[in-house]
């Protein structure tokens, strides 16, 4: 009976403490708010907009509650479907990096809550492309896509700014259309570039025979010169310099037989 008792005296002092730690823990005069996050202090339920910084605060107990809020730098994805100024339909992926402004954060929270992404992000995301998207054809969302999603994420930073949510980095990825579309964009990029090819062996081909008319012109006028030179001192010059070449090449003997009309040699060798 007196083990049991003992046991017993020890189970409910444990509970006591356990209590009474809980109860020190709500009536805590002090909030500790951790790096990358910001409190935001509630009087019975009215928000106070200036929010606690990180480190440790006196608050009152039971009368002031604090709620701890991220403000670090979160992601989203979002997909977006619209249709461009053509009536293309078109779909993407926005990814978005995004903080919670720390000077704004009360007023967020008073304003929209915690699920700040589902309430506020994605159908500013979904409407801001929509909007933007419906201003360009479907091949001007492909050649002009640094324009377009610069323009998107200036309407978007204008929307989510009045919420306190400040965009830090916005990316569009690939823009997708049908498979109709596809296809037309594709023969359309081949027959460019086959009419960029013609059009440079056009060009190659027109060079080419500018530069043989050029060479003709050339070897043309070399001839005209070389015949213009020509006179009959040098045509005389040419046959005595032949004539030379001819004795220099001679061996002393008398050819024996003589062409029809011409002078017979004697055959000076036979009389000897």
């Amino acid at each position: 009976m007196e083990i049991t008792g003992n046991v017993t005296g020890a189970g409910r002092g444990l509970l006591i403490l356990i209590g009474a730690l809980v109860v020190l823990w709500m009536i805590s005069p002090f909030a500790v708010i951790p790096a990358g996050h910001r409190g935001v202090v509630t009087t019975f339920g009215k928000v106070d907009t200036v929010p606690l910084d990180e480190g440790l605060h006196l608050i009152v107990p039971i009368v002031n509650s604090v709620t701890k809020i991220d403000v670090r730098v979160m992601k989203s994805e979002t997909e977006g479907d619209a249709a461009s100024r053509d009536l293309q339909q078109v779909t993407t992926k926005i990814a978005l990096n995004y903080h919670l402004q720390p000077s704004k954060v009360a007023l967020t929270f008073q304003g929209v809550g915690l699920d700040v992404e589902a309430k506020i992000i994605d159908p500013a995301v979904e409407e801001a492309f929509k909007a933007v998207t419906a201003q360009y054809t479907a091949e001007e969302l492909i050649t002009k896509r640094e324009d377009v999603r610069n323009r998107i994420r200036s309407l978007l930073a204008q929307r989510l700014g009045r919420h306190g949510i400040e965009i830090d980095e916005f990316s569009v990825t690939n823009f997708r259309f049908s498979h109709a579309f596809a296809q037309a964009i594709e023969a359309k990029t081949t027959a460019d570039q086959l009419k960029l090819k013609a059009n440079n062996d056009l060009e190659r081909i027109k060079i080419e025979a500018e530069q043989k008319v050029t060479q003709a012109r050339a070897e043309a006028e070399a001839l005209k010169l070389q015949k213009q030179e020509v006179t009959a001192e040098l045509i005389r010059l040419r046959e005595i310099e032949n004539q030379k070449l001819a004795i220099d090449k001679w061996d002393g003997k008398l050819p024996q037989t003589v062409a029809s009309g011409a002078v017979p040699f004697i055959g000076v060798n036979a009389a000897r």
